[in-house]
């Protein structure tokens, strides 16, 4: 067989063939490496070899109270961004999908927080929340309410850090929504006007239900980036103060680049993958209810 008849005859193996190795490389290989490692005793500092321990790690991680703090402080931080990243995100691509001057210069401010670095982000928000000369008490104060720690205090710094994170990421749910509202058909907002249908009435019953889909693959993606939110937090709070805005994500980078607890550190990201993988599949079954 020649080597030009090999190829044809193997067309669809040799095409898809360096994704495939690209995804078992980059992407495969690094999780069942982290699996592995989760049922070793790994410690870098103990000078003891490499050794298999089973579910070990798992139970010490479990029983660690610092473990669910973590776990309830990356529910919470999620929850309050996600949910008002959708919110705003949906009011502003409603608006924006209406024709007014300036349309496509607001449109190119939306951009800009998606565009800046999250260490850079995190040090002007700092500064921003900064109790004695921040502008954020400095704004209260004109409204006459109480000042807040904001990152300073273990009471707001995950709404504070939310914040956030809502400032740079409720232009992706925008921009995702304004897609879809981009491709809706017009036939049943005509029917609804013939009909006599008000606007709420047009949002509720038409454009929502059309939209949800749409919305509902910007709250997957959203869900899985604020769940592994790492950079914005520790570039702010380091986790602190005390261990006040410790989420999973910041918890293993500490055990295995400050303690250098391989395997407890890998256990702690298993269960991180489990969460993202078990959040978004309930969100991807909810999304085919509406699809149907």
């Amino acid at each position: 067989m020649t080597r030009s008849g090999f190829v044809e005859r193997n067309l669809k193996i040799l095409f898809p063939l360096p994704a495939v190795v690209f995804v078992v490389v980059m992407m495969l290989f690094p999780v069942l490496y982290t699996l592995f490692l989760s049922f070793t005793n790994w410690n870098l500092t103990s000078g003891m070899p490499l050794g298999l321990v089973g579910f070990k790690s798992y139970a010490r991680v479990l029983r660690e109270p610092r473990f669910l703090d973590a776990l309830g402080r990356t529910f919470s931080f999620t929850a309050i961004a996600v949910t008002v990243e959708t919110v705003l995100g949906l009011a502003l691509a409603l608006l924006l999908n209406r024709e007014f001057k300036g349309k496509s210069a607001m449109k190119l401010i939306l951009l800009l927080p998606l565009v800046a670095t999250p260490v850079a982000i995190g040090i002007v928000w700092n500064l921003f929340f900064d109790p004695t000369i921040g502008f954020a008490n400095y704004a209260l104060s004109i409204l006459g309410l109480p000042k807040s720690a904001w990152v300073s205090s273990a009471a707001t710094v995950i709404p504070s850090l939310a914040i956030v994170d809502i400032w740079q990421w409720t232009p992706m749910i925008t921009l995702i929504v304004l897609a879809g509202l981009a491709g809706l058909s017009q036939e049943p907002y005509e029917s609804a006007k013939v009909d006599g249908a008000n606007a709420f009435q047009i949002f509720s019953n038409i454009t929502l239900p059309m939209i949800m889909p749409t919305l509902l693959t910007g709250m997957i993606l959203r869900s899985i980036d604020a769940l592994k939110t790492y950079d914005i937090i520790y570039a702010m709070t380091g986790g602190g103060p005390g261990y006040a805005s410790e989420t999973l994500n910041v918890m293993a980078f500490k055990y295995s680049f400050e303690y250098f607890r391989m395997g407890q550190s890998s256990v702690i990201l298993i269960f991180l993958f489990l969460l993202v993988l078990a959040l978004s599949m309930a969100i991807m079954r909810l999304r085919k209810r509406f699809e149907l």
